[in-house]
């Protein structure tokens, strides 16, 4: 009988990449999402979840549910007994959480205590938690390893993170049955080699890469480059970018490693690389054969300069690398782009 493994927030942009690593590695996910992120397909189906039935050949358990809504949580723990619970749920945009932090704080942080306690009540004792290189903050050295203090968050969405991460830390300290990945997300890029699901941003894009292809593709007529005078090779921001296939591997990873009772953990899931924003602009012109408009724009609130990952842990206790590099990334992304310019309403009617 294939493992049952809760998904909160999967018919989001990593959430789905890892219910398609699920289902290819023997787990039968459950997803549940609320559509803050997702595009409702046929059948009230986010559409990356009917597409991925669709060429995977499969039937996937989906729950329109928000994790604020804990009477339907307790239904769902009581319907499905799960060995896991993988969770990515939550509101994720930087300079918005600078804008509005008290929504950030409602939502990340109240549904994911209401998931705790559910999980805890039911007797769920394995988690994975979508966390974030956010938690470090300014970088004091870089790489940044696990040991790099975390905690001196520069917007509210990374102190989100860290916060949920002392909760776990601390309720895994109290519980000594529990078992929990904190992942730490670099950048994801990238789109699954199908071509079916990708990023598909609600509204203007937050993140450099889909923004760039939008602007390739001729959505949007130019990119805003936020800052060209930090201190880095060419001004601009220098960030660690991860496929987003190499990143849902990590998941499955994170899965097996909580199978040795494990304890509380952290890993880094990144390349150890830095690519600039005007080297990934670049990238994305060669992948795209488009010349991409940008502006210079004022600096954004919250933003650091520089932040790539050492990998290494993760190598070593996990048994995972990143395979993908960024010309890879890049194809893969232009290859969803180019296949769904308008993103999942392609696909709707």
């Amino acid at each position: 009988m294939a493992e049952k493994v809760l998904v909160t927030g999967g018919g989001g942009y990593i959430g789905s990449h890892c219910v398609v690593e699920l289902i290819e590695s023997g787990y039968q996910p459950v997803v549940v999402d609320n559509f803050s992120n997702a595009v409702r397909g046929e059948g009230d189906l986010p559409e990356s979840i009917r597409r991925i039935e669709k060429f995977l050949n499969t039937r996937i358990e989906f729950h329109d549910l928000d994790l604020l809504d804990r009477p339907g949580l307790e239904k769902l723990f009581k319907k499905h007994s799960f060995s896991a619970v993988i969770h990515f749920a939550g509101l994720k945009a930087v300079g918005e959480s600078v804008e509005q932090p008290l929504r950030y704080y409602k939502v990340n942080l109240t549904g994911f205590i209401n998931l705790l306690e559910v999980m805890q009540a039911h007797r769920v004792r394995n988690l994975v938690f979508s966390s974030s290189a956010t938690v470090y903050g300014d970088p004091q050295h870089l790489p940044i390893d696990e040991q790099h203090p975390v905690g001196g968050c520069t917007n509210p969405y990374g102190k989100t993170k860290y916060f949920i991460e002392e909760m776990i830390k601390d309720h895994c300290k109290a519980e000594k049955d529990w078992n929990a990945m904190l992942l730490r997300y670099f950048n994801p890029i990238g789109a699954h080699s199908s071509g079916q699901i990708g990023e598909d941003p609600q509204g203007i894009p937050n993140n450099l890469l889909p923004y760039v292809a939008q602007v390739a593709v001729g959505r949007r007529p130019c990119l805003s480059i936020y800052g060209n005078d930090y201190d880095t090779i060419d001004g601009t921001g220098v960030r660690d970018y991860i496929h987003v296939v190499d990143l849902a591997k990590g998941h499955i990873a994170a899965l097996k490693k909580l199978k040795e009772n494990c304890g509380c953990k952290a890993y880094n899931l990144g390349t150890g690389k830095g690519y600039s924003v005007l080297e990934m602009v670049k990238a994305m012109e060669k992948a795209s054969g488009k010349e991409i408009t940008y502006k210079i724009a004022p600096r954004r609130g919250g933003d650091v300069a520089s932040c790539y990952a050492d990998p290494r842990l993760a190598e070593k206790e996990l048994g995972w690398k990143a395979e993908f590099d960024l010309e890879r990334m890049c194809e893969d992304l232009w290859r969803w782009q180019t296949m769904n310019p308008t993103g999942f309403s392609n696909g709707v009617s």
